[in-house]
C-alpha cells in the first residue's frame, strides 16, 4: 500500500507527523522542524485518494466525504498512528502522527516531579494544557498508566481517537473511541458518570456542554483529567469560565475553585544538544489562595502566586525556562522564543547573572 513506504520513514527519522498533501513531495516532522522528503514522488490528488480507500472502511468513507474530515486511529507494525482526513482546495490531505508503540513514565519523560502527585488523587479536576503537537496526550497517557499500575480503579477514557493502548495491570479501563464507541462526548459523558468509574479522562475539552459535564463529574466525586489549548495557566482558568454566559460565569467560578486540583501547561522546547525536545512546564496546583482568586474573579494575581510559591511546587513557564538554560539544557533564545511572559523571563534572567 502506498501509504507504508511513507510510515516507514516517518519511523526511521524517528519523527511525530507525515503529512501528506497534493502537489507536494510528503513532509515528515522531526524535532518540531518540518522536512520535504525531495527524494519521494510528488504526492498527487490520485495518490492521496487512494490513501484513503486504503485505510477507509467504506462507512468511514462515508462520513469523510460527508463532513469533509474524519479522525481516526490505525495500526502499522508495531505503531499505533493518529489520523485525520481532510480537504484543501478540493484535494485529500492527511496527516499521520505517530504514537510511541511504549507509553513512557513520568520520570523518563523530564517533567517535574510534583506531576506524580495527581496520581494519588481521589478527586477533582487536572488540566493539561498547550498548544497542538506540544506532548499533553503523552503526559496524560504517564499519568493514566500510573494510576493504571499503582491502583485497583475504573478508568474510562473517552478520546477521538484512541491513541495510547494502555496494558492490563491493577485498574480496568474502558476506552471509548468517538464514532465507534460512542456518537459524541457529551452522551459518553453522561453515560460514563452511570458506569462507576473511578477516574475519567476526556481527550479534549472542545465545547461548553463537555466542559460543562467535565465540572460536573469532577463535583460528583470523580477524578477526571482533561486538555485544553491553552498558553498558560490564568489563560486556562479564563478560557473555561468565558465560554460560559455571563449569567453562570459567577457559579462556575466557585465551581471550578472548589475542583480544580492541577493546571499543567507544557511546551516541547528544543535542546541544544539537538536531542529529542525537552519539556518546558507551568505547574499550577489549586490551594486557599488560588481558590479564593478564581471566586473573586482576580485570576490576573495567579502568576504572583506561582513566582513566589515555589515551594509548593508551583512553577512559572518563565521560572522552568530559566531551570533548563541555567542546567545547560537550551539557549537563551530558545528561552525567549517560548516565553510567553518576556520581561518576567528578562528579569529572572538577570537575577541570575
Amino acid at each position: 500500500m502506498i501509504h507504508y513506504q511513507f510510515l516507514d520513514v516517518l519511523i526511521q527519522k524517528n519523527g511525530s507527523d507525515l503529512h501528506i498533501i497534493p502537489n507536494y513531495p510528503p513532509a515528515i516532522r522531526v524535532n518540531g522542524e518540518l522536512h520535504q522528503l525531495v527524494n519521494q514522488q510528488l504526492i498527487t490528488p490520485e495518490i492521496s485518494r487512494k490513501i484513503t480507500t486504503e485505510i477507509l472502511k467504506d462507512h468511514e468513507q462515508e462520513i469523510f466525504f460527508s463532513n469533509k474530515e474524519i479522525d481516526l486511529a490505525i495500526s502499522y507494525r508495531d505503531f499505533r498512528f493518529r489520523v485525520n482526513f481532510y480537504f484543501a482546495r478540493g484535494n485529500v490531505c492527511a496527516n499521520f502522527r505517530l504514537v510511541p508503540p511504549l507509553i513512557k513514565e513520568i520520570d523518563d519523560l523530564n517533567l517535574p516531579p510534583i506531576l506524580k502527585k495527581v496520581v494519588n488523587l481521589k478527586q477533582g479536576l487536572v488540566l493539561i494544557t498547550g498548544p497542538t503537537g506540544e506532548g499533553k496526550s503523552t503526559t496524560l497517557a504517564a499519568i493514566i498508566n500510573e494510576i493504571n499500575k499503582k491502583y485497583t480503579k475504573h478508568i474510562i477514557t473517552i478520546e477521538d481517537p484512541i491513541e495510547y493502548l494502555y496494558p492490563p495491570q491493577k485498574s480496568i479501563i474502558s476506552q471509548r473511541e468517538l464514532n465507534n464507541d460512542t456518537f459524541s462526548w457529551t452522551r459518553a459523558l453522561r453515560s460514563a458518570l452511570r458506569e462507576d468509574p473511578d477516574v475519567i479522562m476526556v481527550g479534549e475539552m472542545r465545547d461548553y456542554d463537555t466542559i460543562s459535564l467535565v465540572i460536573t463529574a469532577a463535583e460528583t466525586g470523580h477524578l477526571v483529567f482533561s486538555t485544553l489549548h491553552t498558553n498558560s495557566a490564568t489563560e486556562t482558568i479564563d478560557r473555561i469560565i468565558d465560554i460560559f454566559p455571563a449569567t453562570q460565569q459567577n457559579q462556575i467560578r466557585h465551581q471550578l475553585a472548589s475542583v480544580l486540583n492541577m493546571v499543567i501547561s507544557q511546551r516541547l522546547v528544543p535542546r541544544i544538544d539537538k536531542q529529542e525536545r525537552t519539556p518546558a512546564v507551568e505547574v499550577l496546583i489549586n490551594n486557599p489562595a488560588i481558590s479564593n482568586l478564581i471566586r473573586d474573579q482576580r485570576t490576573k494575581l495567579i502568576d504572583n502566586i506561582l513566582i513566589t510559591s515555589e515551594e509548593e511546587g508551583q512553577i512559572l513557564l518563565e521560572k522552568n525556562l530559566v531551570y533548563l538554560y541555567q542546567k545547560g539544557i537550551i539557549n537563551k533564545e530558545t528561552a525567549f522564543s517560548f516565553a510567553i511572559r518576556p520581561r518576567e523571563l528578562e528579569k529572572f534572567l538577570k537575577s541570575i547573572s
